[in-house]
Order: structure tokens, then C-alpha cells, then sequence
């Protein structure tokens, strides 16, 4: 069985049971001087203290969120970091790497865009009004190492939360009812995703610089330090079929627009329902790729070409499934001009030779 068998009008009707949710983590900076701010500057206690102020009116309910100790309160708002264990591994303290906004589960993609939205201007104003601010950037620009106790019970596990204390980047959560999971092959969608994963990846590459400075490698600068670390051993999808067959979608940077987030659902939901794209490769392949683009997005042998297959059919499926592609526009743009998010911030920061403007452009999040 295949999606062709169906028609476009119950293509659409299909489409309405989809279900979407977003995970976006923040880097916390100073409001007045935007100094990047890490576990040494910040307090579970100051953040969850904000994340409490927030008013909730008008969001669907958190019902399904997980509650992640050492918070006691459901919320959209998680205090990002390390957990520091007991003896049992049990969370007890966190020491945090920055805040992360987790929509509740939602109808359309249009309210998940909106709900976000929502969230994202509240809480804001309310870390504003505490004197600090956010920033949208894929790796801590100061800091590239941590190291903590073993937090885990699997030495892999505990080696990756290391890791990720100083990544940042959105999880694209998008769930199918049970009629079409069962006809997606969980190996055909990985293998598809190998292959065009980081051609993806590339468009949003977001995270130049490291220790203080951009990236320098032999031929210019990396394009993203976050990729650098995830490429070997982070996967690019994890499939939750006890979740109501939620995916989550984990190849891109952080984006600082609503635009760019709606052009990773959209391209995320093309990866899914065109079974034309031909495009499969290995883990191995993916790993691969995923480091040439971290070290030169675009411009990484066959992103674009690969990118531009996927960007050029996206359209009529998209249609066919009732979704408008406009929001693909900002991606076409960036294979037509070569530059990426990562582009402009290392063009920044040449012109000006100040870590604090390119801090400033990230955190105008464009609505």
C-alpha cells in the first residue's frame, strides 16, 4: 500500500489528524550587554522562578508534556542542562545550559506556528523583566566543553549529556494516525533521511563560532560547531509509535523566525509523504556528510543538488496534502545565494569584530 492510492480530497482529510509540537532551546545572554551566560551564571531556581510568571491563557493544555524534576509545575518551560543525580540516578539538581520552549500537542501546523509564537513573546518579556534575553544560536559562542559526574546509568548516554550542554536547536515533533504510520517502513524513512537529512541540515547550518571567535578551519569557517558534535552519534529522527506515532525530527539548527520553523515542518512532511524521492543512503554516508556540512554547508559536495531535488517537488505534495509551501521560499533563497544563517553571522562578525551584534541579530526573533 502507498499513499498514491489515496485522492487528494482524502489526502487533506488525513492530513487533519496529523498532530505537531515543537521543542526550541534558547541561549540566555545578559539584556543589557548580551554576555553569554552559562551554568556558572544561572540558577535553576532564578529560571524556573520566571518560567512560573508566565501567563498561560489562551495555550492548549500541557497535558503529555513530560515534567522534568527537578520542576514541580507543568509548564511549555524547561530549564535546559545537566542533571546532577542521586544515587539512584534520579534527577535532584540541573545545572542549566539555557531555556527551551516546548509547545503542547496541537492540531495544524498553523496553531502549532502560533502557539510558539505566543510562548516565545511571553516568555521574553518576562526573562526581559529579569534582565535577561534570548538568543537564537546553535552552540554557546564562549564555551565548548563540560564536564560533569556520571548522570547516567549507560556510559554512552552520559558521555552524550556532556556533550549537548553546549548545543542548542529544535526538535520538528509531527505525529500520524495509525492508518499511515503503518504504512510508512521506519528503514525506508531513515535510509531517505540519510540521504537528504543533511542536504536539510545544510540550509540551516547556524552555530560559526567557538571559544570566542568563528570556527577557523584550513579554508575559511565551519559553518556549525553543533553539527560538528552531533554528526558521529546523534540521530537524525527518533520515532515514539506508544507516543501516537510522534517522529521527531532533529537535523536542523536554530532558526530565529517563524518562517524558517514552518520550512522545517514543511520539509520534514515532504521527507515523509513523497515517495518519489529516490535519494537513500547508510548511517555511515549520513555521518559522513553531516561533518562536510558542518564544516561547509551548502557548499558541502551534492547538498545542494539534493536539496534543491527535494525543495522542487515539496510544492505539489505539500498541495496535494492541503499544506501552503510559501514558507519553502526561505530555504530556495539560500541555495539561489550560497549564504546561510551562519554566513551572515560570520559576515557580521567580520565587519564589526563584535561577538555582542552578531548576539544582538540572533535574538530578533521575526514573527
Amino acid at each position: 500500500m502507498t499513499f498514491s492510492q489515496f485522492s487528494s480530497e482524502e489526502k487533506k482529510n488525513l492530513a487533519k489528524e496529523f498532530r505537531f509540537g515543537l521543542e526550541s532551546e534558547y541561549l540566555v545572554v545578559t539584556k543589557d550587554d548580551f554576555t553569554p551566560l552559562w551554568h556558572h551564571d544561572l540558577t535553576f531556581e532564578t529560571l524556573n522562578g520566571i518560567f512560573e510568571s508566565v501567563p498561560l491563557d489562551g495555550i492548549p493544555s500541557c497535558e503529555g508534556l513530560d515534567l522534568e524534576p527537578p520542576q514541580t509545575k507543568l509548564m511549555p518551560f524547561v530549564v535546559e542542562g545537566y542533571h546532577l543525580p542521586d544515587m539512584d540516578f534520579h534527577a535532584k539538581e540541573i545545572l542549566p545550559k539555557g531555556v527551551e520552549i516546548r509547545t503542547p500537542v496541537c492540531n495544524s501546523l498553523e496553531e502549532v506556528l502560533k502557539v510558539h509564537t505566543t510562548l516565545f513573546t511571553r516568555l521574553r518579556k518576562a526573562m526581559n523583566d529579569g534582565d535577561y534575553d534570548l538568543v537564537c544560536l546553535s552552540h554557546h559562542p564562549i564555551h565548548s566543553q563540560f564536564s560533569g559526574p556520571q548522570n547516567k546509568r549507560r556510559h554512552d548516554y552520559w558521555q552524550w549529556s556532556m556533550e549537548v550542554m553546549t548545543t542548542f536547536g529544535p526538535d520538528i515533533n509531527v505525529s500520524l494516525s495509525d492508518k499511515l504510520a503503518a504504512m510508512v517502513s521506519a528503514d525506508d524513512l531513515e535510509a531517505k533521511i540519510n540521504y537528504y537529512g543533511p542536504a536539510l541540515s545544510a540550509l540551516s547550518v547556524a552555530s560559526p563560532f567557538v571559544d570566542g571567535s568563528p570556527w577557523a578551519l584550513r579554508d575559511g569557517f565551519g559553518k556549525s560547531f553543533r553539527m560538528h558534535k552531533r554528526s558521529y552519534i546523534a540521530p537524525p529522527i527518533e520515532f515514539h509509535p506508544t507516543e501516537k506515532n510522534r517522529y521527531e525530527f532533529k537535523v536542523f539548527d536554530m532558526p530565529n523566525s517563524i518562517e524558517e520553523i514552518e520550512a522545517q515542518f514543511l520539509s520534514f512532511l515532504t521527507l515523509v509523504l513523497d515517495e518519489g524521492l529516490q535519494g537513500r543512503a547508510s548511517k555511515q554516508t549520513r555521518i559522513y556528510d553531516l561533518g562536510q556540512v558542518a564544516r561547509h554547508g551548502i557548499k558541502a559536495e551534492d547538498m545542494k543538488a539534493r536539496a534543491t531535488e527535494l525543495l522542487e517537488r515539496a510544492p505539489a505534495i505539500l498541495k496535494d496534502w492541503g499544506y501552503n509551501p510559501q514558507a519553502l521560499e526561505v530555504f530556495k533563497k539560500r541555495i539561489l545565494t550560497g549564504k546561510t544563517p551562519a554566513d551572515d553571522m560570520i559576515e557580521l562578525y567580520q565587519k564589526t569584530n563584535s561577538l555582542t551584534e552578531v548576539l544582538k541579530s540572533r535574538s530578533q526573533f521575526l514573527v
